[in-house]
């Protein structure tokens, strides 16, 4: 993910220490992005040897997060930032709990395969519904990240309300997981995997619908963690008038 439009975006209103802590936080979100497409990969394609690399390199993730983390608690304790560089500072140490979450969601999902049964494969079907259903997540996180990079609090809310469109996915594939148990048993090992991993997939969805809300935050100064979809778009309408 491209760090060009944060020098750009942010010289005048913050300093140098203030930039790196965006910058940190979206090199830590592009590792945990290919962490979720090699998860993905790895277990649509039965792939072993790149879900074990999933598993060993989420250690890369959480490194990141003590980092930023650290980062930003130095900034807080030396430069008592105030208002608008507060808030940055605030959005960015919510936003790494996000990211360090999917990490550990996509090495769920990786493990999802490290220990699946022999001749327990998902069928085609299965599969094609688990890889759809990811690449909206992807889609999701990445305009997610973009408008917090960016500050944009109106492509925020566009992006968050996509959120619906993967709980309608998840719900499919567990009912379709659920209908295959109850009608064979032989399917129980297998569409509780599928389960596990849509579940994985939608809980990435949530993390993506999280950083929105902190982007609505950054740029706004509201929390919004709490507003429906409604009152979301009344804030933001708002600020606009």
């Amino acid at each position: 993910m491209p760090n060009s439009k944060i020098g750009g975006h942010y010289s005048q209103a913050y300093d140098e220490e203030l930039q790196q802590a965006v910058a940190r936080l979206m090199q830590m979100a592009e590792l945990a992005q290919q962490q979720l497409v090699d998860a993905l990969t790895a277990f649509t394609t039965a792939d072993m040897k790149l879900a074990q690399q999933v598993k060993d390199f989420d250690r890369r993730v959480n490194n990141f997060e003590v980092d930023i983390d650290e980062h930003c608690l130095d900034i807080l304790a030396r430069r008592q930032p105030a208002a608008s560089d507060l808030r940055l500072v605030l959005a960015v140490l919510k936003s790494i709990n996000d990211v360090e979450r999917i990490g550990d969601l996509a090495k769920r999902i990786a493990k999802a395969l490290l220990k699946e049964e022999p001749d327990s494969r998902p069928a085609t079907s299965q599969l094609d519904a688990l890889a759809q259903m990811g690449q909206k997540v992807l889609q999701m996180l990445q305009r997610a990240l973009a408008s917090f990079e960016q500050m944009d609090a109106e492509a925020a809310l566009a992006v968050l309300r996509e959120d619906k469109a993967i709980d309608d996915d998840y719900a499919r594939i567990l009912q379709h997981s659920l209908n295959s148990m109850m009608h064979d048993a032989q399917q129980i090992s297998v569409s509780l995997q599928i389960s596990q991993v849509a579940k994985a997939l939608e809980r990435v969805g949530d993390h993506g619908r999280n950083i929105c809300e902190h982007a609505i935050f950054l740029s706004l100064g509201r929390n919004v963690s709490h507003l429906s979809d409604e009152e979301l778009q009344q804030v933001v309408d708002k600020k606009r008038s």
